[in-house]
This record gives structure tokens, C-alpha cells and sequence, in this order.
């Protein structure tokens, strides 16, 4: 692990990656190769998740594809030097503010969107000039092998270089001294590494996690919601880390919901969901059991079923839950949804804000007040009105957690930031030396620093 991080560090110290146009050459090679590389990606998003090719383009390559198309059609913009006013103070000079890379990056991906969650952070720091390390989850084996393939195929590894494997490897590459730590992740493993970081100093993003509260008020359409929060706990069998955690109902809309949940997904996925091929599965039979026993001290009202040989688990919605029931203990992570009512909005908001800050939070109404109040009084990483997850899918928008589930953000110009230093610059005239600022003081240089200053 030391050989690569040298290798590149020294690589990096030849600042070819500083020019513009070899980030743009390296950018439209992953993009043409990631086009080339489809079918194989699919298929191994579908041999480690049974992720159907239709998901797996529409939440994992489309989205990687759509962030090197807005960052191709921006970079040149992004990385030019901005200058900034001077005071009279500093009169004569200019200056000026530059995108500096950091150097020799990691970036730690997790296996639940084991392409999207590596690629997309990799655009970014490569789109700023970095040379990075890409550590993809050993949960997911055969994705993570294709990558290791598509990326060596593309790149040096002096400039990207993929290590496969399982903790050991992790912690190999954690006692190096990285330039940035990019990591996504469960918060409990986010401490380990903040840890790590700590050690060199060195800055780190950390995209984690948390229960991520889905509020319906009693103006919402209630019909619209269920499907688009049932479309939440479908996707990727809600092992998504901004997934609708757990419900937040209006009493007066219960049995409503109840209703139209089941219907959308039985419009989606049939009669018999967990025999479904296109409904994606557990991860491994650790989560299934995990899962499946969190079921045990609540009301299933729809859904339930689950596989043991097929790992699916079928979109179920939970009744009778408390906020001690063990669904509501820990982030969730599949497509179980436990439901809470409320009568008053001050109760929501006591509820979401006793709580640790989520990834994301989701509102259904079309009472504008409520929304003000969602929107202004309840702390989150990002969210939608009216929706669920898509809101990620933006790239001009921040991505990111705050508080518990994470710090820092990327996508667009945000990921751009996230990887590049602004580095500092004023340049001064040699042609005059206002003496005002320098030794000794008297009362005439007192007044003019004053003048100058305030």
C-alpha cells in the first residue's frame, strides 16, 4: 500500500494532472469506456445484487454517465483562477483565487451502489486533478472486479489504481497519509476512519447514513405519496442510504395509505412481490435474518414475506410501532417501513429533532405552511416535497449529510470543490511602498491605517 501512495504521490509532482485538457482526455476515456463496459456492469450489478439492467442503468450508469456529461461540459470553467478585488489598502496589487488539486486521494465505496458511489466520486476527484485510490466494497466481488478491470484498462496505475479485498486491505490503506479521504459508508464505520484521518490531519468527506423520516401531512394526495414512497422501498429493496427510513402519518390519512400502499406495490411488482426477478435482493443472508427479525415486534399490515434462498424481501409496511420497536433502533437498510401517526405538527417536529440529523427527509402536502416549517425548522442532508430519493439524481446539487449521517458534500461543482483546495494569491507592485503599515507608528500613519481599514 506504501509503493502505490508513493507512486502516485510522485506521479502527482510531475503535474500532468494539473492541465486542463489531460483531466478532459482521462474523463471522455472513462466515459467512452464506461459506454464500451455496459453489458458487463450490468451483469455484474445483477450476479452480486440481482439488480435488474434497467435499475442498474437507471440509478448506477445513468447517473455516472450524466455526471461526466456535466462535467466535461463545465470543467474548463470550473478550474480557471477567479479573481477578486483588493482593497484600497493594498493598492497597487491583484489577486486572485486558484483551483488547486490536493494530490493522492481515497476514496472508499460501499456495496449497495457499488458503481455509482465509486465512479461518481472518482469523476470529481479526477476532474480536479487528483490521482486517486479507489478501495470498492469486497461485499459486492464481481462488481467490484469489473471495475478493477474497466479503470486498469483505462488508466495507469500511478494515476488510478483500484484495490480489491476486504478489511485488511481497508486498514493497510488507512495507515497511509492521503492528501483526502473520500468515504461512504454506515456512520459506525465513518468513526473509524474520521479516526484514521485524524492521525495525518488529513481532510475527509463522509457520506454516511442515518433514519431518514418520510412525513405525510393531512392535505397530502395521499394516493401520489404511496407510490412514490413505495418506489423509495422498492429501489435497490430499499438499501439505500437516503431510502425512506420510517413513516410519519397523519392519523386522519392511515387506512388511506394502507390502502394505496398496497396497491402500488402490487401495480409494480405483482401479486406475488418476492417472487418477482426484477425486485433486487438482500445483500447476503446476514441482512436477510437481520431483516426479517425486525418484523417480530410489530403489526405487518402489508407485505412480510421474504426468501431465504432468493434473499428478496417484499415491500412491507409496519403498524403498531413504537419508538422503542427495533425497527426504529437502527437504520433500517431494506424494505421494511414502519409507521407512526401524529395529530399536531409540533409533534412531527419534536419527534425528527430529537434525533440524530438524517441523510434526508421527505414531506407530502400541499399545505404551504407545512412545507415553510419543513423546510426552515427541520435539519437534514437533502430531501424532497412531494417525492422521494430523486433528489440526488440532480447534479447541480449538493449532495451530502450533516451532523450524524455525514460531512461535506459532492455532485457538479460541489464535487469539483470537494477535491480541490483554493489556493490564495496576491501579487504586489513593486513601483510603490505606502510606508503607513511599517515601523515606527505615529499619529498620522495611525490615521491613515484607520482610514484605509474601516
Amino acid at each position: 500500500m506504501h509503493d502505490i501512495v508513493e507512486t502516485q504521490r510522485k506521479f502527482f509532482l510531475t503535474h500532468v494532472t494539473r492541465d486542463v485538457e489531460f483531466r478532459i482526455r482521462a474523463l471522455k476515456k472513462l466515459q467512452q469506456t464506461i459506454r464500451e463496459w455496459e453489458a458487463r456492469i450490468a451483469e455484474a450489478l445483477h450476479a452480486d445484487l440481482g439488480k435488474s439492467a434497467t435499475e442498474g442503468y437507471m440509478c448506477e450508469i445513468g447517473l455516472v454517465l450524466g455526471s461526466l456529461r456535466d462535467t466535461l461540459k463545465h470543467i474548463r470553467k470550473w478550474s480557471r483562477p477567479r479573481r477578486v478585488s483588493a482593497s484600497l489598502a493594498h493598492f497597487p496589487s491583484s489577486c486572485r483565487v486558484e483551483a488547486d488539486p490536493y494530490g493522492v486521494v481515497l476514496i472508499m465505496s460501499p456495496w449497495n451502489y457499488p458503481v455509482l458511489l465509486c465512479l461518481d466520486p472518482l469523476i470529481a476527484a479526477l476532474s480536479a486533478g487528483n490521482c486517486c485510490v479507489v478501495k470498492p466494497s469486497s461485499t459486492t466481488p464481481a462488481t467490484s472486479a469489473v471495475l478493477a478491470e474497466m479503470l486498469g484498462s483505462i488508466f495507469p496505475p500511478e494515476y488510478v489504481k483500484v484495490v480489491l479485498g476486504g478489511r485488511e486491505n481497508c486498514n493497510a490503506l488507512l495507515e497511509e497519509k492521503f492528501d483526502y479521504i473520500f468515504f461512504t459508508g454506515s456512520p459506525s464505520v465513518g468513526h473509524g476512519i474520521m479516526e484514521a484521518a485524524a492521525r495525518h490531519l488529513t481532510p475527509v468527506t463522509l457520506e454516511l447514513g442515518g433514519k431518514s423520516p418520510c412525513i405525510v401531512d393531512q392535505s397530502a394526495n395521499v394516493k401520489v405519496a404511496a407510490r412514490r414512497i413505495a418506489f423509495g422501498k422498492i429501489l435497490n429493496a430499499g438499501q439505500t442510504c437516503v431510502a425512506p427510513d420510517y413513516l410519519l402519518i397523519h392519523s386522519s390519512r392511515k387506512q388511506e395509505f394502507i390502502t394505496e400502499f398496497r396497491e402500488a406495490v402490487a401495480e409494480m411488482l405483482g401479486d406475488q412481490p418476492v417472487d418477482n426477478a426484477s425486485l433486487t435482493h438482500i445483500i447476503n443472508a446476514r441482512h436477510f435474518e437481520r431483516l426479517m427479525g425486525l418484523m417480530d415486534d410489530a403489526s405487518i399490515v402489508v407485505g412480510g414475506r421474504g426468501n431465504a434462498e432468493t434473499l428478496r424481501i417484499e415491500p412491507t409496511l409496519l403498524d403498531a410501532v413504537t419508538p422503542d420497536s427495533s425497527s426504529m433502533q437502527q437504520e433500517i437498510f431494506g424494505p421494511l417501513l414502519p409507521m407512526l401517526t401524529w395529530e399536531k405538527w409540533e409533534d412531527v417536529e419534536g419527534f425528527v429533532l430529537s434525533r440524530p440529523r438524517p441523510l434526508a427527509s421527505y414531506l407530502f402536502t400541499t399545505d404551504k405552511g407545512t412545507e415553510r416549517c419543513f423546510r426552515n425548522n427541520l435539519a437534514f442532508g437533502g430531501g424532497c416535497v412531494n417525492d422521494t430519493i430523486i433528489h440526488l439524481a440532480v447534479h447541480g446539487m449538493p449532495f451530502g449529510g450533516v451532523g450524524n449521517s455525514g460531512m461535506g458534500s459532492y455532485h457538479g461543482k460541489t464535487g469539483f470543490d470537494t477535491f480541490t483546495h483554493y489556493k490564495s494569491i496576491l501579487k504586489k507592485g513593486n513601483w510603490l511602498d505606502l510606508p503607513f503599515r511599517y515601523q515606527p507608528y505615529n499619529k498620522l500613519k495611525s490615521s491613515l491605517l484607520r482610514m484605509f481599514l474601516r
